[in-house]
This record gives structure tokens, C-alpha cells and sequence, in this order.
């Protein structure tokens, strides 16, 4: 479905980062969909280099630069960026979709696990911003859109880790949007509920071994708590982001925008 000009993004640049991911996956379709030019960067060389390929298909007159890499270096997120500027031209658009699930309940919570999950949804999302942003501020212009979830809205059980590194993207997103906005840079997050990817599944599959129940019995008891019934597809995260990308959304600063299925209203 494509819901956006073909122009809406002509000559600007996007950075997703988590390309390899379900929802930045279908960013990149839905930026490149919309006449944007793409970085695209991961861990997996073979998904980078396949999305590429899907990306190419849709849009043949699009740029897309391709970069492998591991986020957490900082050596590396500087890296990215200047090679992205050097092959395209200077980012107008960050997706910071880069993330990964983790943790458990308090008493069973190892050291270890939390100090990854914060480093790699919190800290590395800060740290790569910092980079993108020192162009877009120099050119007082851009958008950036970070992925948290509506765990960094409420608390589950069992979400220590997970909420607290989303709750923080939060509190990032709403405070570095007063900063950037005072240079034409706009701030915002997506909060999706419950994706149909492969890190949503095993978020349920998790959460049904502490209940006892098959994935199955999980998903099921999941879908009867949302409203509308079903989980989100990924490519309807990515076109919320995609239109937070666009001059659409002009006015939209510092929001954290739900996508549920009204599992949360408020």
C-alpha cells in the first residue's frame, strides 16, 4: 500500500539504523517508496544486502547507501555517518530503530543483561544521534524519529530492563526536542504495542513460558487484549515513522506516538 507521494521525500537523505529489523526493514521500503534516499545499516551483511536489492526494485532512481556495523562502537557510528554523507550527501532523516528485547523478572535479572539492554536501546541511541545530528543541525533542518514501545509508557511484568531502556527513549526523545527544535530539527518516538516480527513473537513466546502457556495459547490471549484484535504489521509502524519523516508532519515535535490497536488510550 503506498499512502505518500512518490515525492514526499525527493532528495532527502534517510539513516535507519536496525535496518535488519522487522520495522526498520519496512522503513526502508517505505522511505525509498516516497522518493527518499536511504543508509541503511546493520549486523547482518546478507539482510543489508537484500533489502538493498528489494529497495532498488521499488525505487530505481534512489541512492542507497549500504554500511555493516556494530552501533555499540562509537568509532563505528562515526564511521557511518560520514560515509553516508560522502556517498549521498548530508542526513535529513534519522530512524534510530536499532534495538533488541532482554531481561526478566528483578530477582532472576543478571548484571550483564541489563547493562546490554540499556547500552544498546539507550545509550547507543544518544550516542549515534549526537553524530547524525551535529549536520542536521549545521544545515537547520532535519527529523528524527526513535523507536520505543508503549513498554516505555507503562510497565509490564517482567519488563524491568526492557521497559526502563524505553522509558528512557522517551524521556530522550521529549528533552533533545526542545534543543533541536530551536535549530529546525524535529524530535519524536514511536511506541508500538505488539509487532508481528520476529522479535514480537518472541516476546510473546517469553512471556507465555512464565505463564505456562504455548506461544500459540500466548499470542492468542495477546490478540484478546487489543481492541482491534490483531497485532501491528510492521509496515504500518514504518509508515507512521515515514510520515513523522515527511513535511506532513511539520508541527509534530517531542510527541510519542501509539501504535496499539488501542491496547493503550491516553
Amino acid at each position: 500500500m503506498n499512502i505518500f507521494s512518490q515525492e514526499a521525500l525527493k532528495n532527502e537523505h534517510t539513516l535507519i539504523s536496525g535496518a535488519t529489523g522487522g520495522i526498520g526493514y519496512e522503513t526502508a521500503k517505505e522511505v525509498v517508496r516516497a522518493g527518499g534516499h536511504i543508509t541503511i545499516t546493520g549486523r547482518n551483511e546478507e539482510k543489508l544486502t537484500s533489502l538493498k536489492k528489494e529497495c532498488a526494485t521499488i525505487n530505481g532512481e534512489v541512492q542507497i547507501c549500504v554500511k555493516v556495523a556494530d552501533l555499540n562502537e562509537k568509532s563505528s557510528q562515526r564511521r557511518v555517518v560520514q560515509d553516508a554523507e560522502q556517498t549521498i550527501g548530508p542526513v535529513t532523516g534519522l530512524v534510530n530503530s536499532a534495538g533488541i528485547t532482554g531481561g526478566g523478572p528483578l530477582e532472576d535479572l543478571r548484571e550483564e543483561d541489563l547493562r546490554k539492554v540499556m547500552e544498546f536501546n539507550y545509550f547507543s541511541t544518544v550516542l549515534f544521534t549526537q553524530e547524525v545530528y551535529k549536520s542536521m543541525k549545521s544545515q537547520g533542518r532535519g527529523s528524527i524519529v526513535n523507536l520505543s514501545s508503549l513498554s516505555g509508557l507503562r510497565g509490564t511484568h517482567g519488563g524491568t530492563a526492557y521497559s526502563a531502556s524505553k522509558f528512557a527513549i522517551i524521556g530522550f526523545t521529549q528533552s533533545f526536542a526542545h534543543e533541536a527544535i530551536e535549530h529546525g530539527v524535529r524530535v519524536n518516538a514511536v511506541c508500538p504495542g505488539y509487532v508481528d516480527t520476529t522479535m514480537g513473537r518472541e516476546s510473546i513466546r517469553s512471556k507465555g513460558e512464565r505463564e505456562g502457556r504455548t506461544y500459540e495459547k500466548q499470542r492468542k490471549v495477546a490478540e484478546k487484549g487489543i481492541p482491534s484484535g490483531k497485532l501491528s504489521e510492521p509496515s504500518e509502524v514504518a509508515r507512521t515513522i515515514v510520515y513523522l519523516l515527511t513535511e506532513a508532519s511539520t508541527n509534530i515535535v517531542g510527541e510519542s506516538l501509539k501504535i496499539s490497536g488501542g491496547s493503550v488510550m491516553r
